[in-house]
């Protein structure tokens, strides 16, 4: 006789508040039994045969597109009405899963609008201090050795309501979706640096776009030897419009505003630029009076996307609490998560390959008794950096800044199933 499968309902907890051992997802039949009931009852709804089974499906098309009934699930646009071609769009990562970010749901970040961009008439020169200017043209850059590697690019705005007196009532991705996670393959910067001939006073690289905001920024000759890219490809297809076609930057675990799109121009300097995005913005006043500048790397992060703000529990049962973690520094180590406002915490899974500076899934059982309760996540990177509370990082930081926000974000759980942002 074989043996009888604990329920999930009777087993002891790990943390306060109902969390159940991450362990529990290697046992498929564990919590894979409701799904299974729930598909059998759909089965045997008597509304007759669909008529899909029945007649001819739709022709082949060039290129495919998503369901029409997933027309929901889409970027949320935050425009700014004074300038037109300047604003946002923000990834809607609570309806997502996995890692990986379709191309059409990845976030956008525009100064001046998309340009139209006829890869014929564009051409990168890389010149200052080497000692051969080059000038590549985008034929001529596909021909040479590719690398491919994942990554998520986060603006360094991303999240920044958390600064806020108040917690913002809106969905996860309409706050912290500034971030997505993609498979980019493009020229390692070095091959191209190293065919130039780097002159020993060159201490930074200047990167300009050609957009007709000519975005230009100063990054660090040593980190675009390291392991940047001119990025050409995203998952796999030649870059978008809105994603900096026909080539673009790629600043592994940097802020966002470094991966110049469009890019047109590097210049090798003995300094960096100090253009408005280095001094006016990216710029911010600390409660000592000092001033953080060239904040480049995106912090040790995570976030709770199910459950999460304008979703909601039906009734006390054993749910899945998932998420995603990131860190500029590397990877992922651990995520803890708390079902009890941060009294107690406990280990989370972690979806597999974590892989550094990409978007790591997590995942843990939680038993909820139909009691108001407080869900958190913290992450901690192969570095030792833990994701701080909210209230430490105002006190470090205070709240004259916009940038750079890595709290620990809270939601709360209402009796009636109800799920909020909290502080």
């Amino acid at each position: 006789m074989p043996a009888r499968r604990p329920s999930p309902h009777t087993l002891p907890e790990v943390a306060g508040g109902g969390l159940l051992d991450r362990r529990l997802f290697l046992r498929r039949g564990l919590l894979l039994a409701t799904a299974t009931a729930a598909a059998a009852t759909a089965r045997a709804t008597p509304d007759g045969d669909p008529p899909w089974l029945h007649e001819p499906g739709a022709p082949f098309t060039p290129y495919g597109q998503p369901s029409p009934h997933e027309r929901l699930t889409a970027r949320r646009i935050g425009a700014n009405s004074a300038v037109p071609g300047n604003g946002v769009s923000f990834t809607p990562l609570e309806e997502l899963e996995g890692i990986i970010t379709p191309n059409g749901l990845h976030f956008e970040r525009h100064h001046n609008g998309v340009p139209q961009i006829d890869p014929a008439r564009h051409t990168l020169t890389l010149h200052g201090r080497v000692k051969q200017p080059l000038v590549f043209d985008v034929k001529s850059l596909l021909r040479y050795p590719m690398r491919s590697q994942m990554l998520f690019i986060e603006c360094g705005g991303n999240s920044n309501a958390g600064w806020h007196q108040s917690p913002i009532q809106r969905p996860a991705g309409s706050v912290h979706g500034l971030i997505s996670c993609a498979e980019w393959t493009g020229v390692p910067l070095s091959v191209l640096l190293d065919e130039a001939g780097v002159e020993p006073d060159a201490r930074w690289v200047i990167a300009e776009g050609a957009d007709a905001g000519a975005m230009n920024m100063s990054i660090p000759l040593a980190k675009m030897r390291e392991d940047c890219l001119i990025g050409l490809y995203q998952n796999g297809e030649r870059l978008r419009p809105e994603q900096g076609y026909p080539m673009r930057l790629i600043v592994p675990g940097w802020e966002g505003v470094l991966h110049v799109k469009w890019l047109q121009r590097l210049e090798l300097s003995e300094q960096p630029v100090m253009s408005r995005n280095e001094t006016a913005k990216y710029t911010e006043l600390l409660p000592s009076g000092k001033a953080r500048q060239f904040t480049f790397t995106m912090d040790c992060k995570s976030l709770i996307t199910s459950p999460s703000h304008g979703q909601s529990l039906k009734q006390p049962d054993v749910y899945q609490v998932s998420g995603l973690a990131w860190s500029g520094h590397g990877r992922i180590r651990k995520v803890e998560v708390s079902a009890d406002g941060g009294r107690s915490w406990a280990d989370a899974a972690l979806d597999g390959p974590v892989l550094p500076r990409c978007l790591t899934r997590f995942r843990i059982p939680w038993r909820w008794n139909g009691q108001p309760a407080v869900l958190k996540s913290r992450a901690i990177d192969e570095r030792g950096n833990r994701q701080p509370e909210r209230a430490a990082l105002v006190a470090e930081r205070g709240r004259a800044g916009y940038f750079h926000y890595n709290g620990i974000v809270a939601w709360a759980i209402d009796s009636d199933g109800t799920v909020s942002h909290t502080y």
